[in-house]
């Protein structure tokens, strides 16, 4: 296991549906702003919009990629999200396997 030094990132998006998440989360692997996206099926939402505590099950995506990258990934997001807000939330990756992060930089460049 090798320190990252602040170079890689993992990101969160929620999304309303599998086929949307599928979307951003091919797009995102095949224009190079992540080198993976993870589906993740099932997640029950509570959060506050518009002054009402709302609750909703939604499509988590795990994208891994490097922070040179998350500008243009956030723009993507943006881009095809049918959240008003989406989330896009932004996690230093410290520490992995060289040989991941090897791959990780490589197909996020």
């Amino acid at each position: 296991m090798v320190q990252t030094g602040g170079r890689y990132r993992i990101v969160l998006v929620t999304c309303a549906s599998v086929p949307e998440a599928r979307k951003i989360g091919r797009s995102a692997v095949e224009k190079k702003l992540a080198a993976c996206a993870n589906i993740v099926t099932g997640v029950e939402s509570i959060y506050r919009w518009k002054s009402k505590v709302e609750r909703t099950r939604e499509v988590l995506v795990l994208m891994k990629t490097t922070a040179a990258r998350l500008r243009e990934l956030e723009r993507e997001v943006k881009r095809m999200h049918s959240y008003d807000v989406p989330e896009f939330i932004v996690l230093p990756l410290v520490a992995g396997s060289r040989q991941y992060l090897k791959w990780v930089e490589e197909n996020a460049r």
